[in-house]
This record gives C-alpha cells, structure tokens and sequence, in this order.
C-alpha cells in the first residue's frame, strides 16, 4: 500500500484532490497535514472522513519537529504538497506569512524527506504543486512554457517561485526525486469566497455588488480544478522525475468576461434576469502590480502523457454555480466561522490525529 501525505489538504484544491481520490485509490493510505488556516475548512472533506484509508494531521508545515514527528509516524513513499498561502492581494498587505509558509514550509518538508529517505530513493516522490504566475505577466500574445523564465511580480508569486527553485536544487543537490507542476487559475468547488469566481457567484446569488479590478481586462487561463487534479495524477504517477509540467485549461477569459459569465448562469440557474445581476457590477481600482495576462502553453503534458481537460470554461462554471448553490451550509460555515468553532470542538489545541 502507498502512503501518500498531502499537505493543505483541507484547503480548495487539496480538497479536492483527496475527496477525488480517496475513494479511487482504496489501496492507498493518505494522509492529510493541514495547518487549518482561515482557508482550510475541514467539512470540505465530510465525504471522506471516516474512510479506512484517510487520516488526518493537524500540523504547521514550518514546524519542523511536527513536520518530523509525521514523517516518522507514516513513512510516506509520496508527499503531494498543494499547501500554500496563495491570495495575491493578502500578499500585498501581509507578505511575510507567504515566505513563510511558501518558503520556509516548502524548505521543512524538504528537509524531511531528506532526512527520512536518506539516499534511498525508489518508489518515493515530492510533488510540488505551483502557478503560472511565477512566470510574471504576458503581452497581448504568447504562453508560458516549462522553459519561460520566472518573473514574478507579487509577493506571493515571488514566494512561489522561491519554492520551486528549492525544489529544483534539492533535485540537484542531493537527487530527492521530485516533480513540479504550474496550474493556471483553478475554479470549482470548496473555493474559499475571496477569490473571483467564488466571490461573484455568492455576490451575485445575494444582489450585493461585483467588485472587479480597473476594467475588468486583465486575462487568466481557467482551469476547472477536477481536471487540474486529474493532471497531478498523471505527472505523479508517470511523469518524469525532476520534471515539470504546465498545466492549463486553455480557458482565456478577461476578468469582465468571467464576471459577465457568471452573471448569465447564475440567471439561469437561479431563474433570474441577467442583465439585473450585471448591474451589480462595481469597477474598483486596480490593484499594485496586476498581471495583464496569463496563458498556459500545455503541449508537453497532453504530449507525453495524453492529458485533456474534460471541461471548457462553460460546463465547468455551469457546475461551479450549481454546486455554491447547492451546499449553502459550506458557504456559511465559511462566513460564519462555523468550521472555526468545529475545528476547536473536534481538535482543540492538540496537534498530531489520525
């Protein structure tokens, strides 16, 4: 049986990716080691929590005795690290805790799979999960490859790319077996509602208003996140070790565009007017440092291991809509501070749980 600990894994995409596969993979353990920061909402993971193959570790990831503590009660032979402080305008106002956590957390687990596997590499694997906003910000045309150099403008992103160049030199250094992906910009379920498409569709839902950033031109690549998780898969289970791999939805959008999207299905979905919902929209001022634009060129994932997205930008925000309408226990419990209250109720202060 694998063990495979999963950092951030009550966060939006770690969530994802272990109710995703948990329940597909019964032959492997995983683990989860979560913090439970204001992002990480342990009812994300509701479905899964008492399965036979699914524990849990509440654990800092920059605490390095706990961060041995769990390596050495689990002997993992995979660690897939999605945890990471990861909000750009949160970066901009308080950029130490993103060094921290996307540094000097990425560096901890490092050190530990140094020092439990020891030279003895077969069957182990760090899988460092990053962004395309390492890459900086691009002009009208182009798109990232795996050979872009790295330009990051925000602190978050510059905390990022630090972590991927660790992981890169401890390939080098001491040969830890590890691959890297960058994703363009993920939505669907368990998104925490600070980030764009969540915060529209809730806004949009409730008639309060669309805030978007000067124009609303800025464009992002949209990567519907089952299919970003079916990706890890596959670069973790046949990718090339020390490889990396870009990962896009081949999705662009502008900001306005996305915005306007989500005012036409969430019309649909909730019987209402468009149009109405439109004039929600509030233009605010741009924020420091704001990308014009991200693409992601992912020929050499669909290349060597014949990934897809499954979903375009328009079935996957359909799903999107359905689901934050669907689960209004989730999205209170976030607003609220219910999760909060029930992380103290079912962990309290300690720090180690299967």
């Amino acid at each position: 049986m694998h063990t495979i600990l999963v950092t951030g894994g009550c966060g939006f995409i770690g969530a994802n990716f272990l109710t995703m596969l948990v329940p597909r993979r019964p032959d492997w353990l995983f683990v989860n080691v979560d913090k439970l920061t204001y992002a990480g909402n342990p009812l994300s993971l509701e479905s899964i929590r008492g399965a036979p193959n699914y524990g849990f570790e509440r654990v800092d990831i920059c605490d390095e005795e706990a961060v041995r503590h769990v390596f050495s009660a689990h002997d993992p032979d995979w660690v897939i690290h999605f945890a990471a402080e990861s909000h750009v305008d949160r970066s901009i106002h308080g950029p130490v805790d993103f060094i921290r956590t996307n540094v000097v957390g990425t560096l901890t687990l490092l050190e530990a799979c140094r020092g439990l596997w020891n030279g003895r590499f077969e069957g182990r694997l760090f899988h460092h999960v990053s962004t395309d906003e390492v890459y900086g910000s691009l002009g009208p045309e182009g798109r990232f490859t795996e050979a872009t150099a790295y330009d990051p403008s925000s602190p978050y992103s510059a905390s990022k790319a630090g972590s991927d160049h660790l992981v890169r030199a401890y390939h080098r250094t001491y040969g830890l077996p590890v691959k890297i992906t960058n994703s363009s910009n993920n939505y669907g379920p368990y998104q925490f509602p600070e980030k764009l498409v969540p915060l529209m569709i809730l806004n949009a839902l409730e008639g309060q208003p669309m805030p978007v950033y000067g124009e609303g031109r800025n464009v992002r690549d949209w990567l519907y996140v089952e299919d970003h998780c079916d990706a890890i898969l596959d670069v973790i289970e046949r990718g090339s070790v020390g490889g990396t791999y870009n990962i896009g939805g081949g999705c662009e959008r502008t900001n306005i565009d996305v915005v306007r999207a989500i005012c036409a299905a969430v019309g649909r979905a909730a019987g209402r007017d468009p149009a109405a919902i439109e004039s929600l929209v509030a233009f605010v001022p741009d924020r420091p440092g704001h990308d014009f634009r991200y693409a992601i060129d992912a020929t050499k994932l669909s290349t060597e291991l014949g990934w897809r997205p499954r979903e375009s930008f328009e079935t996957g925000l359909e799903k999107t809509v359905r689901w934050y309408m669907d689960n209004p226990r989730w999205v209170e419990s976030v607003r609220t501070g219910e999760y909060r209250r029930w992380i103290e109720t079912h962990y309290g202060a300690r720090e180690h749980h299967d």
